[in-house]
């Protein structure tokens, strides 16, 4: 054997010793963390996409991630883009309170009268959605629940009533529950990205039938969605929208 194929032997047999000797832990891979909740763009005009406040796995099985990104990243990305880009040619959009916006629709020119409305009202919400969605979050108490009992007939008709609602919603929309300022309470749906604040109402909760909100891990079953929904449902945040309307500081 030559020196040359000798010495290449020998070099090659000390790597694999190497290899062999070395701790078996450089091997280990660590668990995948949580889905970090992702961060919200640097606006680039008044509008601004709301950072998630939970993992966008927080919600599995009910909810999978990757809807969640796409969702919250894309579709209402995508709505906040579009106000900024409308807003450069129309700056009192940028410095008008978003409900007086949509509460006088019918007000805007004619040239952004539809792209306001889908856009705006997609942004106002999708901003109420994540607000009142979390882990872990409870059942509903106190002055909610006496409510949902008086004017829906207890939680289980409310939660059947409302998914109803939602599945009777043709094609794209919302389901909604409104509330007054004193404190009464209506289930509504609206197509598309309308809102209930159109019509001068205020909205405690809601949920998105669009098939983005669910079409990944649903495909064509919205009434499997609509059940599995509840189970992300942030009741301390719906109690403290239902204070803010009696008190006449909600807003979206």
């Amino acid at each position: 054997m030559s020196s040359i194929s000798r010495r290449h032997l020998f070099t090659a047999a000390a790597g694999m010793a190497a290899v062999a000797a070395a701790p078996r832990v450089l091997f280990a891979q660590a668990a995948p963390a949580p889905a970090a909740a992702p961060a919200a763009a640097p606006a680039a005009g008044p509008f601004v996409l709301p950072p998630l406040t939970y993992a966008t796995n927080a919600f599995e099985p009910h909810i999978d991630a990757k809807t969640m990104e796409i969702h919250h990243g894309k579709h209402h990305a995508a709505y906040v883009a579009n106000m900024n880009n409308v807003a450069k040619t129309n700056p009192q959009l940028g410095t008008t309170p978003i409900e007086n916006i949509l509460g006088n629709i019918n007000a805007l020119n004619d040239d952004i009268k539809f792209t306001v409305r889908n856009n705006l009202g997609g942004h106002a919400n999708h901003t109420m959605f994540w607000e009142i969605m979390g882990a872990n979050g409870g059942k509903p108490e106190g002055e909610v629940l006496a409510a949902i009992t008086s004017d829906l007939g207890g939680l289980e008709k409310f939660q059947n009533d409302f998914n109803a609602a939602g599945g009777r919603q043709f094609g794209s929309g919302w389901v909604f529950v409104t509330v007054t300022k004193a404190g009464k309470l209506a289930i509504e749906t609206r197509p598309n990205q309308d809102s209930p604040i159109m019509d001068g109402k205020r909205v405690l909760m809601g949920n998105d039938v669009w098939e983005h909100a669910y079409y990944l891990n649903y495909q064509n079953r919205r009434a499997d969605y609509l059940k599995a929904w509840w189970n992300t449902v942030n009741w301390a945040k719906i109690s403290e929208r239902y204070a803010a309307a009696k008190a006449g500081t909600l807003t979206i």
